[in-house]
């Protein structure tokens, strides 16, 4: 992934950020969070006016995050990761509860459970889901069970807007843990 450093913030990511506060101020779960906060993205996927040409600009080499906003007390960030087509993360899980919305394009998703080791078998992930999302599409989650691989699901330039209940810039990353176990 190339991370770009926080930018130019448009007014209606100004008023997201604002309505995302509030609802990370609340102290509610993770999980009461995360949709809360899906409900406050949804309305501004999709809209010109969210993001500034600089921040829906991709990379050849791999996805591009572009960090559109930190909190100061590290509660949460607002992220842009721009995908061309073919790009996709490893299998990963992550430190905190998440929201990702389509901007643009078309995003997949394979979700997976973890299987312990036994006795007579390594531990291994299994598939749970496959889902593509279109522009307009949100989910969230919290951990554990946020085990999953994203990529552009479509023929051209792909964005997703992210919101993480961690400080991105501060860590490097929302991804706490890689998979490179045995898929069934």
């Amino acid at each position: 992934m190339t991370t770009t450093a926080p930018a130019r913030t448009t007014t209606r990511m100004a008023a997201l950020v604002r309505e995302i506060r509030t609802v990370v101020d609340r102290g509610l779960t993770p999980e009461q969070t995360a949709h809360q906060v899906c409900e406050r993205v949804a309305p501004h996927l999709g809209a010109p006016d969210l993001l500034t040409p600089e921040q829906c600009e991709g990379s050849l080499d791999r996805y591009r995050q572009h960090v559109l906003h930190a909190e100061p007390d590290g509660s949460f960030s607002v992220v842009a990761l721009v995908w061309l087509p073919g790009q996709e993360t490893t299998i990963h899980d992550h430190v905190s509860w998440c929201v990702a919305g389509v901007h643009q394009g078309q995003e997949g998703e394979l979700r997976y459970r973890l299987v312990p080791a036994t006795e007579t078998s390594a531990a291994r992930l299994a598939s749970t889901e496959t889902v593509v999302n279109g522009v307009g599409d949100v989910c969230g989650f919290a951990p554990p069970g946020d085990i999953h691989k994203v990529r552009n699901s479509c023929g051209t330039k792909a964005i997703s807007i992210h919101v993480y209940g961690a400080d991105v810039v501060r860590l490097g990353s929302s991804v706490r843990r890689v998979y490179t176990l045995p898929v069934d």
